[in-house]
């Protein structure tokens, strides 16, 4: 269950967030400094994925690099006080990563169909081991839009709980014993530090997995 506020689901008002605080493309190179940083992120970001991608993967760059721009904020927006994280949720992360695996799987069999099967029988396979790596293969394949979505889920699940555990410690040092609560104090700001490098990097894991899968299928 999302919370909701006023009747409105909270998700709903997270999931707009991104498009709110991004400003629209206008005519000019750069408008500022945010523009410029934004223009940076997106150029780094797009060589780094693609880069060892074939030429014809580069049309999913504006798709690829829009999700991770999406995701990275989510996480980010998550970490601030009194909101609510969506890629939380394991339902948002697989509305997510079903559809973009499932176009490149299909991208595989229409283009190389040969080559899309192939990746389910490894070469010099003695015949008895035939049938069961061939349902090992299928099985791995289809596991992973879940492994997408759970390693999206339960890392930030994760940090957030110890956030709320920590911090939860903190206030009930502080009356009873001060300097462990200031010791405590000192490892929950480290560890938002790292929660907020952790947010960044699932994002681009997530994304960087996807442009492996379209990298085997074209």
């Amino acid at each position: 269950m999302t919370p909701v506020l006023l009747g409105i689901p909270l998700i709903t008002v997270a999931t707009l967030m991104p498009v709110i605080m991004f400003f629209q493309p206008s005519t000019q190179w750069v408008t500022g400094r945010f523009t410029a940083l934004q223009s940076q992120l997106i150029n780094n970001s797009t060589s780094q994925l693609f880069m060892p991608l074939s030429s014809k993967s580069y049309t999913w760059a504006l798709l690829i690099v829009s999700l991770m721009i999406f995701l990275i904020t989510i996480n980010l927006l998550g970490l601030m006080p009194y909101t609510f994280t969506p890629t939380t949720q394991l339902s948002f992360n697989m509305a997510f990563a079903i559809p973009a695996w499932l176009a490149t799987v299909i991208i595989g069999l229409r283009t190389q169909p040969t080559h899309a099967f192939a990746h389910l029988l490894p070469e010099s396979t003695p015949p008895l081991l035939i049938p069961i790596l061939i349902i090992i293969e299928t099985i791995s394949l289809f596991i992973r839009p879940i492994a997408l979505g759970v390693r999206l889920t339960a890392n930030l699940t994760a940090g957030h709980l110890l956030i709320q555990l920590i911090s939860t410690a903190v206030m009930t040092m502080m009356s009873i014993m001060p300097s462990v609560g200031l010791l405590t104090a000192t490892l929950l700001l480290l560890l938002s530090i790292l929660e907020v490098a952790v947010a960044m990097i699932q994002a681009y894991v997530f994304v960087l997995l996807l442009s492996l899968y379209l990298q085997e299928n074209t």
